[in-house]
């Protein structure tokens, strides 16, 4: 099985950042204990502060793995061509945000991605990447 986690704008401060919200681990950090947890999976990485950037590792990535971890970050409240990525390809695409966006500020309560994707999952910390994970371990698409 071939999983791309593709992350955007500012998780790579991820450690750095609000900590209060995001934690204190580093993707990278986190990225190796996934690794180690799920050794029968094939995992690529990608994080990117550029929309178009994003946009062509989906694409890339679409038509080829058994399925996309995608935080866009705040590009999920503003990014319709993301949001047109993912109907686009065959991969399917799992939504995962950190925080519970539902529980701050009324501009993230939107998302051009979860309509396209085939689930959403938020507010488990970084617990959620491996929710996502388990979503296509367990329940197939």
């Amino acid at each position: 099985m071939k999983i791309s986690i593709i992350n955007g704008p500012n998780l790579n401060l991820l450690g750095k950042r609000e900590p209060e919200v995001y934690g204190s681990l580093t993707f990278e950090e986190y990225f190796t204990t996934l690794q180690i947890k799920f050794p029968t999976i094939e995992f690529s990485y990608f994080q990117s502060n550029i929309e178009g950037e994003l946009i062509d590792k989906i694409q890339e990535f679409g038509f080829t793995y058994d399925g996309i971890i995608l935080n866009a970050g705040a590009y999920t409240h503003t990014s319709i061509g993301i949001g047109d990525a993912i109907k686009a390809i065959t991969t399917p695409v799992v939504e995962v945000h950190i925080s519970n966006t539902f529980s701050r500020e009324s501009f993230r309560h939107q998302s051009y991605i979860s309509g396209n994707a085939k689930g959403v999952i938020l507010g488990f910390g970084l617990k959620s990447y491996e929710l996502a994970i388990q979503s296509f371990v367990y329940v197939p698409f």
